[in-house]
C-alpha cells in the first residue's frame, strides 16, 4: 500500500513524502485544512487516488488517456505476450499505442495486437547468420583487412554484430527484400535500430576504427558515411511508402541544419530518442547535450512532419518517471509516444504506473518559460518542470490542482529542485 505524508496547514511549505522519501524531491505548497490542535504537521493520507479520478475512464476506452504509450516487447516481456487471455489482449490494445516486436516470435500474435512494429537493425550482420558466411564482402574492414563490428556487447576481442557496408547496393537490396518478407506477416511498421549518422564502427574490443571504403579504396570519410546512411534510409522509405517507419538515432550527434541529417529524418515517420529526457548525460541549457537543445531538436522533427518516441530505458524512480512524463507533455504533438523496454515493471500489465493514465485534455498552446521553469497548460491540467543544473525554483499556480501521484493531495504552488517536475490536474475536469 502506497502512502504519503502531507502538510496540514495552508501556506506552510513542507516536503511531500512517499515510501519514506521525498516525492519527486519537490517541495509543494499544499492546500489543506489546518488542524492547530494536532501535535504534528503531517498526516498519513493513505493510498493514491483511484485512477478514475485523474486517470482513464472506467472502461479504458479509446481516447480516455492523454499518453500514447510505447513498449519494447523484448524477451523480458514474453511473460505477457506468450499466451495472454482475451481480457489481457484487450488491455494491451487499449494501453499500448505501439509495440516494438520481434519476428518470427510475434508473427502469430499480430491477430490480437495488430499495431506492432518489427525490429530490424540498419547495418548489423550477426555472427551466427548465413549472411556473414555467404556475403563476407558486405562486412566493413579496416586498413589491414580485419572485419569490423558495431561496438556493442563486445567481449574477448569480438562483438556479436559485424558492421555492414551501408553503401553497398547489394546489401541494401538484400536488407529491403528481407524486410519485405518479414512484413508479409502483417506488421504495421518497422523499428530501425542504429541509424547512426555518427561513427559507430570498431574493432573486437569496441574501439573506434576507421573503415575502408570499398568504393574508393581509401579510408571512409565521415561525410561519405553520413551520405550512405541517408541514401539507404531514403531507399527504405521509397520501398515501403505505406508502412510506419521509426529510426532509433543518436540525437546529439546530429549537427544543426545538416542536409544529410534532414534527409534521414524525413525518411522516417517516428524518431526514437533512446534514453529519453532522463538520460544522465543531458545537462541544463543550450549546449551540445543541453535539455533546451534536446527540446529544440524535437521541435525540428515536428516542423518536418515527424513524431518522436521518448524511449526512456534508464529511470527507476517515481521522480524520474514524473520528469519524463512531464517532458512528454511539454513537447507532445500528434502521435508522439513515451515508453521503454517491457522488462521495466512500470510498463507491464501487472504493475502499470497510474501516471500513464492521466487525462490532461487539449493543449491550447505550446510550452513556455515562467520564473525559470518550463510550463505547458492543458484544458485539464498544468505541467511544470525544472531542467538540470538549475537552482530550486517556485511557481504560484493561481488555483488549486490535484498533484499527480501524491495520494490525492492538492497544491496551489510548486517548488521544484533541478531535474524535477510536477503534473497537476484540475479536480473533476473531463477532457
Amino acid at each position: 500500500m502506497q502512502s504519503a505524508l502531507i502538510a496540514r496547514c495552508p501556506g506552510v511549505v513542507r516536503r511531500l513524502f512517499w515510501r519514506g522519501r521525498p516525492l519527486w524531491a519537490a517541495t509543494v505548497v499544499l492546500v489543506a485544512s489546518c488542524d492547530v490542535s494536532s501535535p504534528t504537521d503531517t498526516v498519513d493520507v493513505g493510498s493514491p487516488a483511484d485512477s478514475s479520478d485523474i486517470g482513464e475512464t472506467g472502461d479504458g476506452s479509446e481516447g480516455a488517456r492523454s499518453v500514447n504509450f510505447f513498449v519494447d516487447a523484448s524477451r523480458g516481456f514474453d511473460n505477457w505476450t506468450s499466451s495472454p487471455t482475451p481480457e489481457e489482449q484487450a488491455w494491451m490494445r487499449q494501453h499500448y499505442f505501439r509495440m516494438q516486436t520481434y519476428a518470427s516470435y510475434f508473427d502469430s500474435r499480430l491477430e490480437w495486437y495488430p499495431n506492432a512494429w518489427v525490429y530490424k537493425d540498419s547495418y548489423a550482420i550477426y555472427d551466427d547468420s548465413d549472411v556473414r558466411t555467404d556475403h563476407p564482402e558486405w562486412i566493413l574492414e579496416d586498413a589491414y583487412g580485419n572485419d569490423l563490428f558495431i561496438p556493442y556487447g563486445c567481449s574477448g576481442g569480438t562483438c556479436p554484430q559485424y558492421a555492414a557496408d551501408v553503401g553497398n547496393p547489394d546489401f541494401r537490396r538484400w536488407w529491403i527484400d528481407d524486410l519485405a518478407e518479414t512484413l508479409e506477416a502483417g506488421y504495421l511498421g518497422v523499428w530501425v535500430d542504429d541509424v547512426n549518422l555518427e561513427w559507430r564502427v570498431g574493432n573486437g574490443d569496441g574501439d573506434h576504427v576507421l573503415p575502408m571504403d570499398p568504393r574508393t579504396g581509401t579510408a571512409m570519410t565521415l561525410a561519405d558515411w553520413r551520405r550512405y546512411f541517408a541514401e539507404f534510409m531514403e531507399e527504405i522509405r521509397d520501398a515501403f511508402p505505406d508502412i510506419e517507419i521509426a529510426h532509433n538515432i543518436i540525437w546529439y550527434a546530429q549537427p544543426p541544419d545538416d542536409p544529410l541529417m534532414e534527409r534521414q529524418l524525413r525518411a522516417a515517420d517516428f524518431i526514437n530518442l533512446e534514453r529519453g529526457a532522463t538520460d544522465s548525460g543531458i545537462r541544463g541549457g543550450n549546449g551540445t547535450y543541453g535539455y533546451e537543445t534536446f527540446l529544440r531538436f524535437i521541435d525540428r522533427i515536428h516542423e518536418m512532419g515527424g513524431q518522436v518516441v521518448l524511449d526512456d530505458d534508464d529511470s527507476d524512480t517515481e521522480a524520474e518517471w514524473m520528469y519524463e512524463l512531464a517532458t512528454y507533455f511539454l513537447i507532445k504533438s500528434g502521435d508522439d509516444m513515451i515508453g521503454a523496454d517491457g522488462d521495466r515493471s512500470r510498463m507491464n500489465p501487472d504493475d502499470f504506473w497510474e501516471g500513464y493514465d492521466v487525462r490532461m485534455g487539449d493543449a491550447p498552446g505550446g510550452r513556455y518559460e515562467t520564473n525559470g521553469l518550463f510550463r505547458r497548460d492543458y484544458s485539464c491540467g498544468v505541467v511544470v518542470l525544472n531542467q538540470p543544473d538549475q537552482p530550486t525554483r517556485s511557481l504560484d499556480l493561481g488555483e488549486s490542482f490535484l498533484v499527480l501521484g501524491s495520494g490525492g493531495s492538492s497544491a496551489s504552488s510548486v517548488t521544484l529542485d533541478a531535474t524535477r517536475a510536477a503534473i497537476l490536474v484540475k479536480p473533476d475536469c473531463t477532457p
